[in-house]
């Protein structure tokens, strides 16, 4: 159904397809390079293939492009493209000691086993705009290093940098499920509340990263959570990806992804009333996104302790995926003129209605 009132039909959304291409082509600026969206907008691409559930970094910076900028889009566009592409195996699990760690804090702790890794991050430095024109920039950095790609080789893990001290035996609470032995495929299924934990992982693995950190800071700062939450460890690396060779049946590295990896805990008040144990959350995700993996453990760990609270279980599993959310969102700008047409028939019935029964 299209506009009534819209000149030309066909020809019309014609033309409007032309004037985007326009923007997208036109203009007296170069053609955008994806070697420079992927070098100079790293953390754009590793937000979109998150949400995309795919790691594919020269297509999220096509779909950066052909979006232009529009970071919602783009994940709408690559999450279009993998739905695509074949399924030719299924990753084995991969321990957390096999991330190779290019960053590493623990704030629960002064002196972990190891030391605080504060790799790139300006979490320490002011949020002032940088002026600096490109010349003077070039002279300054440092050498470029070459950023990992899907294919790239994956090194061991570094054996100096260890994971960071845990609390004491017995002080954190057992989250494994046996009846949660695989990860849940929400691709093939889907997430309603009352589905394991992993599709509630996998779920916020995908989720829009601001949904995800509006959502997770409107509980944690409510009345009736006093406990305060303390992240236990914080990582991004190197993970490598590993499938069953088809052959031997043993795992095999065939890739490798940068993640992020948060651990969080609170008092154990809750579920165990007694307190004698600490509650934790875990968070991964694609990419550099400390946020998204923060806000992620926080949300497992809250779901854990009162998921009914706000009905927080359900808003994890289906109202923080962002391509599904502005898709209806976008939906409102087509034709909805029965739909108004028949509203107003409704109320003038509604207030006929009421008129005629005045004295």
């Amino acid at each position: 159904m299209g506009y009534a009132g819209v000149r030309g039909g066909q020809e019309a959304i014609a033309a409007a397809e032309r004037l985007i291409r326009r923007d997208r082509f036109g203009g007296s600026s170069r053609w955008l390079e994806l070697d420079q969206i992927t070098a100079r907008l790293g953390l754009a691409v590793d937000r979109v293939m998150g949400e995309a559930g795919l790691w594919a970094p020269d297509r999220a910076a096509r779909a950066i492009r052909q979006s232009r900028g529009d970071l919602l889009e783009a994940a709408q566009l690559l999450r279009a493209h993998r739905s695509t592409l074949p399924r030719l195996a299924y990753g084995s699990p991969v321990p957390a000691a096999a991330l190779r760690p290019v960053r590493r804090i623990a704030p629960a702790h002064r002196n972990p086993p190891g030391g605080q890794v504060l790799g790139a991050t300006d979490d320490y430095t002011p949020r002032i705009l940088d002026l600096t024109d490109e010349d003077t920039a070039r002279t300054t950095a440092p050498p470029p290093r070459r950023p990992a790609t899907a294919g790239a080789p994956v090194t061991a893990p570094d054996p100096t940098v260890r994971p960071a001290a845990m609390p004491p035996a017995g002080l954190l609470a057992d989250r494994r499920d046996p009846t949660d032995p695989d990860p849940f495929d929400i691709t093939r299924a889907p997430a309603r509340p009352g589905t394991p934990r992993s599709a509630r992982l996998t779920s916020m693995a995908r989720a829009e990263t601001g949904s995800l950190t509006h959502l997770w800071y409107t509980v944690t700062r409510a009345p009736h959570n006093d406990q305060p939450e303390i992240p236990l460890e914080l990582r991004r690396g190197h993970l490598p990806l590993r499938v069953e060779h088809p052959f031997t049946g043993s795992p095999v590295t065939v890739a490798g992804v940068r993640v992020t990896e948060a651990r969080t805990v609170r008092s154990g008040d809750r579920p165990r009333p007694d307190g004698s144990r600490f509650d934790i959350g875990y968070g991964l995700c694609l990419g550099d996104n400390e946020a998204k993996a923060l806000a992620m453990a926080g949300l497992d760990l809250l779901v854990h302790r009162d998921g009914a609270i706000d009905r927080l279980e359900q808003k994890v599993l289906t109202a923080l995926d962002g391509p599904e959310a502005s898709g209806y969102l976008e939906h409102l700008k087509l034709p909805h003129y029965v739909d108004f047409r028949s509203t107003i028939d409704r109320i003038r019935a509604v207030r006929a209605a009421a008129e005629g029964e005045r004295p």
